[in-house]
């Protein structure tokens, strides 16, 4: 079975009446986890963005807290799970700012941490990746909030 393109499903959706489309919507949340959270981040937490940052940060932390030192391995498997983490719920916003503020406070928790990011190569461009990552969404910004991103750079670049 194929899958319809995007406008195919908006123009048959807007044909169907309120009910119908809240039991599909309701339905396509049963399947997978990942669609009730998306779900739930539209319908709770996309009207307070702040917020959704913060309880993110917060979750980021304990992960952080977390982490097994003992082994280089485990190290980076639990930072790769952070990211993981991160990036799922950056991508639920869907919002540049969003996805800076996160993977500026996983850069900055990673430094802090103790890991010694320069013990192994993989860490190392781990962190790398992000920074680049970050780089590039800023400039889907508006000048002035992208000079205040700027400004925060060399702090995170210098590991």
């Amino acid at each position: 079975m194929k899958a319809a393109s995007i406008s195919e499903l908006k123009k048959e959706l807007e044909l169907l009446p309120a009910q119908t489309v809240l039991e599909l919507a309701i339905r396509i949340t049963k399947y997978k986890k990942e669609n009730k959270e998306l779900l739930t981040y539209l319908l709770f937490e996309a009207n307070d963005e702040a917020d959704y940052i913060k309880n993110i940060k917060e979750e980021i932390s304990l992960q952080f807290n977390e982490i097994n030192k003992s082994n280089l391995h485990y190290v980076k498997k639990s930072l790769r799970k952070i990211l993981r983490y991160a990036s799922k719920y950056i991508k639920y916003s869907g919002n540049k700012q969003t996805e800076i503020e996160v993977l500026i406070f996983y850069c900055s928790s990673m430094r802090n941490s103790g890991i010694k990011i320069r013990s192994s190569q993989t860490i190392q461009n781990i962190y790398e990746r992000q920074l680049v990552k970050i780089q590039k969404a800023i400039t889907y910004l508006h000048e002035d909030i992208q000079y205040d991103y700027n400004k925060q750079l060399p702090g995170l670049k210098n590991y």
